[in-house]
Formats: structure tokens, C-alpha cells, sequence
């Protein structure tokens, strides 16, 4: 096979401000991006990953720029797990988890992108996986709303987009309410009917007392999980948790690396983990991640980037769907063209090589944050 050598990294930060007080139950939500790093080989052969650009995407980009990419010029992009060891072990002192691992994540997944390119092959066929219709959930619903507006967005979720399962927040007013968090629950049940599956997410708002206390009391609504009910690092308190209720536990979404979800198997005694491709470590990590999660015969359900994550869903028999934020509608539709969408709650994988996926220069490139 020919010799492959990268000759050239480039990121890029794009995002749009969130207006109109969008708030979960820990925090108000003020911009959504995302990070974009291209890798190009030298015989001009692109591959592309993405991160988070939220909170520290200025840093992100930098670390990825003064601190990877020198590390990359002229190494073949077929070294993904050579290359992620040797990431991990030089930027250990500054970050084991948090905007390092999303900087080695979003150059880890444009590598993989790189390599399914150079062989024609999308990533999913690439992973052992056949399914190319792959299941997804609809995602909003923020504490911040009124009960109106919470179950009007519900509602369009299932009844214009079609959704078959469904996700919003509670913890309103920071968690102080679990009586308007019940109430809020029964009016979206009654409103969606009872064949829609509900998902509720807390955002690492209640003790573990607090939080199985609520799962005990809204479980009667057909609960399929309740997501963070206890801060993510108290794995102590997610046990708890599990000890006190049978309503499915899931969490992982904070979590990085192989070593977090073996820890978050070992000691929170959670039903489904939630690692995201895009912060956890990219493809090379996730993989491992999703192969722990069948040892221990729970669910895998990545957090969020369904375009990113839809590869490894269909790869992995213990993975029901994706997540699709509603909130990243607009931003997904400006930075990729004809991006996959939901129809029916089920998105269909490209039949194109890599990701699938093509990214907007012109958006890009007119939007692109310069500092």
C-alpha cells in the first residue's frame, strides 16, 4: 500500500451565541460550536475531526496547534494507536481529562476519517458494523422552559420530526422542585401518549437520596433512564443510587478515557454509558470503551455528535441509538453539507467513505474565529 505522510493541520472554531436563557438544571448555556481540525497528507487527502467549542475552545485550538500538530508532520495516519499512546503519555502533566482529551479526540477521529478515505471505506464497515439505519432520539426540553413550552417542543419532536423516543431535563430551579419535576414529566406523558419512550436527564443536579427519591416517584411514567441524577465524579453516590431504585441509570457523558467508563462500570453500577466520542478520546478510545461496556452486558449509548457517533452505534449490537441535540440543529446544518437527518427515528450512515461527511468551507471559513 502506498506510503501515507501528513503534511499539513489546520483547525478552525466556528459557533453561534444561545439566546432566549437556555438552562438545564447546573448551568445557563450561552454558545454552542464546534472545534474542526483537518489533516491533510501530501498528496492533498483530507480527513477531518471535530470537538466541543463552548467553553475553552481558544485553548483547545491552541494546544492542538503549538502542541499536536508539530508531533504529526510526516507520520502516517494508519498509526492511530501509536500515535494516541505517544499523545497520551506527552500531554499527560497538563490534562487527563477535560480540553486535552478533547483536543487528542477530535485529531484521533480526523486520523480514523483519513484512513477510511485513503481505503473508500466508511468507518462503520471499517468497525465490523453492516447496519446502515441506525435508531435516534430526539433531545431538548430545557428547566428553563414553561411547562408549555417544554411540552409544545416534546410534542414536535414526535409529531414533526418524528421522533419515537425523547429526552428533556429536569432539576428545575437548580433541583430545588422535584414536585415541579413530576408535574412537568406527567404533562409530556400525557401529552406524547404512551408509546413514546421518555428519557429524563438531571445534569448532576441531586444527592443520591434526592435523586432516587425522584426516580421512585416518576418511574410510574415509563421512564426508560434517568441520566446524571448525582454529579457525575460521585460514583459512590450513583451506587447509591442504583442500591435505592430499579429506574435505569445512565451517565458517562463527563467521562474520558477507557480507564473512566472501566471505573464507571466497577463502581456506579450504571445501565447505560454515555461516553462521547468527542471528548472521551476519539475512535481509538471509544472502541476500547464500547468493548467494555458489552464485557460488563450494559448499554452503550454515546452522548450527543450523532454524526460522528452514528458509526460506532451501528457497529455495536449493545448500542440502541443515537442522541441528536436539538439544540445543535442549526450549527450541524452550517458546518457539514447534506448532513445526515432524522426521518422517522432512524438516520441512514452516508454511503461515502470515512464519515461521511463534508464539511462546509465556505461557512467555515467565513465564520472561522481568529484570535
Amino acid at each position: 500500500m502506498k506510503n501515507y505522510k501528513i503534511k499539513d493541520i489546520k483547525v478552525h472554531l466556528v459557533s453561534q451565541p444561545v439566546t432566549g436563557g437556555f438552562a438545564d438544571a447546573t448551568r445557563k448555556v450561552e454558545c454552542i460550536g464546534f472545534t474542526i481540525v483537518r489533516l491533510t497528507t501530501e498528496d492533498g487527502m483530507e480527513g477531518f475531526g471535530v470537538t466541543y467549542h463552548e467553553v475553552g475552545g481558544e485553548a483547545t485550538k491552541m494546544l492542538i496547534e503549538k502542541n499536536i500538530a508539530p508531533k504529526l508532520i510526516g507520520r502516517d495516519p494508519f498509526e492511530t494507536e501509536k500515535i494516541w499512546n505517544e499523545m497520551f503519555g506527552y500531554l499527560r502533566g497538563v490534562g487527563r481529562k477535560g480540553l486535552m482529551f478533547c483536543a487528542l479526540s477530535a485529531v484521533d477521529i480526523a486520523l480514523w476519517d483519513l484512513k477510511g478515505k485513503i481505503l473508500g471505506m466508511p468507518l462503520y464497515q471499517m468497525f465490523g458494523g453492516t447496519e446502515t439505519k441506525v435508531p435516534v432520539y430526539g433531545s431538548g426540553g430545557w428547566t428553563s422552559y414553561s411547562d408549555e413550552e417544554l411540552t409544545e417542543e416534546m410534542v414536535n419532536l414526535v409529531k414533526k420530526d418524528g421522533y419515537t423516543n425523547i429526552k428533556f431535563k429536569v432539576g428545575v430551579e437548580g433541583g430545588m422542585n422535584v414536585n415541579r419535576d413530576l408535574e412537568r414529566v406527567r404533562k409530556v406523558r400525557e401529552a406524547v401518549g404512551p408509546e413514546i419512550g421518555i428519557m429524563l436527564d438531571a445534569n448532576n443536579c441531586w444527592d443520591a437520596a434526592t435523586g432516587a427519591r425522584f426516580a421512585n416517584r416518576v418511574k410510574d411514567y415509563d421512564i426508560m433512564f434517568l441520566e446524571e441524577p448525582i454529579f457525575a465524579d460521585d460514583m459512590p453516590g450513583l451506587k447509591k443510587y442504583k442500591n435505592t431504585t430499579d429506574l435505569p441509570l445512565a451517565t458517562g457523558e463527563h467521562e474520558y478515557t477507557k480507564y473512566g467508563a472501566r471505573d464507571l462500570l466497577l463502581h456506579s453500577d450504571a445501565d447505560y454509558i454515555q461516553c462521547d466520542g468527542t471528548r472521551a478520546g476519539g475512535f481509538t478510545e471509544m472502541l476500547k470503551i464500547a468493548a467494555l461496556t458489552q464485557a460488563f452486558n450494559v448499554k452503550f449509548a454515546p452522548h450527543a455528535m450523532e454524526n460522528i457517533h452514528i458509526h460506532l452505534v451501528s457497529a455495536y449490537g449493545n448500542a440502541p441509538f443515537l442522541e441528536r441535540l436539538k439544540l445543535f440543529e442549526g450549527i450541524t446544518a452550517n458546518t457539514f453539507l447534506d448532513a445526515p437527518k432524522p426521518v422517522n427515528g432512524f438516520m441512514t450512515i452516508p454511503d461515502l467513505p470515512g464519515l461521511g461527511l463534508k464539511l462546509n468551507m465556505d461557512f467555515i471559513e467565513a465564520y472561522d474565529e481568529k484570535f
